[in-house]
């Protein structure tokens, strides 16, 4: 790009000495300013937050300063820049994570002791930034630290939700929703941009005109419209200068105050604009079950795409790009549907806003954009009435009426005559109300499309997106998602990272092909030993957790079979829970039963408008208060629900867990990533041929996997050939043995009708093949349940297993990306 900016000092250069100083005394020094300057407090009457709050800030000079640096080197040098687009971000807490990248963990610790502060308290005091709902934000989370640590120039662009997701309760049982405030004490990360802000259109009307030169025109009259103001939040690789940046973006009215109307008495008129436009950004994924809701939620994808795309051109034009060029010097990428409105939105920037004809504008677009797909389950796949879309969204309507003209054109000229597979690819569902297929709209306007598994890929090139494949088979490859071992293990898993670090050096941190070294200490016994004894302490860890949390005391001694994950049917928790009670039944029959001790331990949120799944933690919760308080099988059987999951909470679930459950329905989870944070820190998995688990096994060695249940192709015959879960019913006493106990009333206080609606769907429907699977997965629990009682021949798997995951570092997927999709460089970035 051409820079038409002026060359400025380095302001990361000025006055900074102190600042940027990562000595022990620089970093007392720059604390002990925070305190007082910032927070306003002396050391004796400053609060827990106070210390938080100006310790972060001193770990944050740190990250601006490189965050300067790398922003001087983008503008010195013609990049490609990558554009992460998410409607959530995951993160987690931040100040852990930075002071692990920065290389400072142990100096920052010896500040805050110095400041009679446990260090501890202080991670404590960290809210949980909940701008998610769980494996697709935490994802995107793990790119923007692999970005970074790989020095990939990027940008990630999300929402700021003012509520994040709920913070979860368990009241009787039952799943109770609270408010996420995790503003309330302020956030030390973050910086606002007020003088960065976009206008964003809703509703209105359009008209045509000619310009200057005759040309035909479209401008939208939007009948209001909402001001995005940017908030920066820094965020830094491993080990290295480069500090990339997340831009969300924060809705407020374009004007605050309305005079007019207070003038005339009406002061909450006055105040109505403010707070209609801030609602679009005020709670993560409302349930969109209403209309309103469904609104809402549209507002909120468009609002924070079109801020997005609006921000890049102007940085673009900043620099003096030509916008014929724009797409060699941003890859954008869609993290799933809900920023595939931006396909239109960009059309509508460069026709209606920059003057550039269809045929270009058309041209940048399809190559600026990549879409990765997310799921193989056809209501998650975002479809929107062509009646609100267009009462939204006028203009855009307009748009996507034509790329779907000429798009359709293309497939008529590639398969002559073949009108049906016309309407399946139509961005328009015509077979009943009519519909805007945002998945279709993103394939045809993208240069790339990927699945995050191979199973995953090879499902949607079968089925979900197969005309797309037939037509344009160059556009589809396969990405399999990955996690970062710099917060799953480093930051989650200090004693197993030490232990793995004395053996063969850090360099794995960065590099987790090197894991693979592990395996020359597989048969020293000494190194098992130390394996178990980190195991163990990670599993006291989370047993004095769990007491404090549930007041369920377990023994770190038992196996820890662990599943946590968002509450969903096809996810199966409630096989789970059927194997449980199968055990409960056996030991009710025979207390003296030669059965291995085990804990239960479930975690995860269930939508609030999720019947099913919400009565899916009830029946967990209902089963543990009755195994629990049962002599005859307590002592064998523990069962808990751990409430309130999240990021904050992996560090001590994920390295206490011997065994992950990974038991979707084979073919509906695209790929998980829990699956992997499990096995990275030495758990064994139970689990079916589904999503990433397919070559989590591939990679451990099958001996190393508890496999059990049907594959893909096995539960698609069997629905199209009339699946009856009664027949499996029929034909399993110990299944039978579990429903009877169920229906009658044994886990609900004699109540045979509260988990009725359950019992019914898996007699009668079981969409989700329960029934097929529960011998399979009996005997699967049997093999861990032998396996675990050889403490040698556990330790050897768990060893190879933590050895072999190198593969599912989020590194090596982005490494991909850059490679296949986004054709990006590593910018090195020096500090002088």
């Amino acid at each position: 790009m051409e820079k038409k900016v002026k060359s400025v000092p380095s302001l990361a250069d000025a006055h900074l000495g102190s600042r940027s100083d990562m000595s022990l005394e620089g970093l007392r020094r720059t604390f002990r300013e925070h305190v007082f300057y910032t927070q306003g407090r002396l050391p004796v009457v400053a609060t827990t937050n106070d210390l938080y709050m100006a310790l972060s800030f001193t770990v944050r000079d740190q990250l601006l300063h490189r965050w300067i640096k790398t922003v001087e080197q983008m503008g010195r040098e013609n990049l490609k820049v990558v554009s992460y687009l998410s409607a959530e971000f995951l993160l987690g807490p931040h100040l852990e994570n930075n002071m692990i990248n920065l290389g400072i963990y142990d100096e920052v610790r010896r500040t805050a002791e110095d400041a009679g502060q446990d260090i501890q308290a202080l991670f404590d005091q960290e809210e949980e930034p909940g701008l998610g709902n769980g494996g697709l934000g935490r994802l995107a989370a793990c790119y923007l630290d692999s970005l970074a640590t790989l020095e990939i120039p990027a940008i990630g662009y999300g929402i700021r939700y003012e509520f994040g997701i709920f913070d979860q309760e368990i009241r009787d049982g039952w799943q109770v929703e609270r408010t996420d405030q995790w503003l309330r004490l302020g956030n030390p990360w973050e910086i606002r941009r007020p003088e960065i802000t976009c206008d964003v259109g809703f509703g209105g009307r359009t008209e045509s005109y000619q310009d200057d030169q005759g040309r035909f025109r479209v401008r939208w009259i939007p009948h209001r419209t909402v001001k995005g103001v940017a908030y920066d939040t820094p965020i830094l690789g491993y080990r290295v200068n480069t500090c990339n940046l997340l831009r969300l973006w924060k809705a407020e009215a374009v004007e605050s105050f309305e005079f007019e109307a207070f003038n005339v008495g009406d002061y909450y008129g006055a105040v109505d604009q403010k707070i209609t436009s801030e609602n679009i950004t005020k709670v993560l994924y409302p349930n969109d079950e209403p209309v309103q809701g469904k609104a809402l939620r549209l507002e909120q994808q468009y609002f924070f795409v079109s801020c997005s795309l609006q921000d890049m051109l102007r940085i673009y034009k900043l620099f003096g790009g030509d916008l014929k060029q724009f797409a060699g010097h941003f890859a954008i990428q869609l993290n799933d549907t809900h920023p595939a409105i931006g396909v239109a939105e960009l059309m509508r920037l460069l026709l209606d806003e920059n003057g550039m004809d269809w045929d270009t504008a058309w041209d940048v677009t399809r190559n600026t954009f990549g879409y990765t797909n997310h799921t193989l389950l056809p209501e998650a796949l975002e479809k929107w009435p062509v009646a609100l879309f267009a009462g939204l969204f006028p203009r855009h309507m307009e748009i996507i009426y034509e790329i779907n003209r000429r798009f359709l054109d293309e497939v008529r000229n590639r398969f002559p005559g073949d009108e049906g597979r016309v309407a399946r690819m139509s961005l328009i569902d015509e077979s009943g109300e009519r519909y805007v297929r945002m998945a279709h709209l993103a394939c045809a306007g993208s240069r790339a499309v990927n699945g995050v598994a191979e199973l995953h890929t090879r499902l949607l090139q079968e089925d979900v997106l197969r005309d797309f494949h037939d037509m344009m088979p160059e556009k589809f490859s396969n990405k399999t998602n990955g996690v970062t071992p710099r917060r799953f293990m480093v930051l989650s898993n200090p004693g197993l990272s030490r232990l793995i670090t004395s053996k063969i050096g850090e360099a794995w941190v960065s590099r987790p092909e090197e894991l693979r070294r592990l395996e020359q200490f597989v048969d020293d016994g000494d190194f098992r030993e130390a394996w178990r004894r980190v195991k163990h302490e990670n599993k006291q860890n989370l047993a004095r957790l769990i007491h404090a949390r549930t007041g369920i005391e377990v023994d770190p001694s038992s196996m820890f079979d662990i599943q946590v994950k968002r509450i969903h049917e096809y996810k199966r928790q409630h096989l789970n829970v059927l194997h449980i009670i199968a055990l409960y039944n056996r030991l009710k029959q025979d207390p003296a039963c030669d059965l291995c001790p085990r804990t239960f331990i479930f975690g995860g949120k269930a939508a609030p408008g999720y019947f099913m799944a919400k009565r899916i933690i009830k029946l967990i919760n209902s089963v543990a208060e009755v195994v629990n308080n049962d002599p005859d099988v307590s002592r064998k059987l523990k069962v808990v629900f751990f409430p309130d999951f999240n990021v904050k909470n992996t560090k001590f679930v994920y390295p206490a867990a011997d065994l992950s459950e990974q038991i979707s329905t084979a073919g509906k989870e695209a790929s998980g990533t829990g699956n992997m944070k499990f096995s990275m820190n030495g758990a064994l998995t139970v689990g079916t041929l589904d999503g990433a688990n397919v070559e989590i096994r591939e990679e451990v060695g099958a001996e190393n996997f508890f496999l059990f249940g049907l594959t893909a192709e096995e539960v698609d015959s069997l629905q199209r050939n009339g699946y009856q879960p009664m027949e499996f019913y029929r034909d399993n006493p110990v299944l039978q043995g579990v429903i009877e106990r169920l229906t009658s009333g044994h886990f609900s206080w004699g109540d045979q009708e509260l988990f009725k609606p359950l019992i019914d769907s898996l007699l009668y429907h079981d969409t989700f093949m329960l029934f097929a699977d529960f011998g399979a997965y009996v005997n699967a629990q049997q093999q861990v349940d032998a396996a675990y009682r050889d403490p040698e021949r556990w330790t050897r798997m768990s060893i190879l297993n933590v050895s072999r995951m190198g593969k599912f570092s989020s590194d090596r997927a982005i490494r991909e990306y850059c490679r296949d999709i986004w054709n990006v460089k590593p910018v090195r970035v020096e500090l002088d």
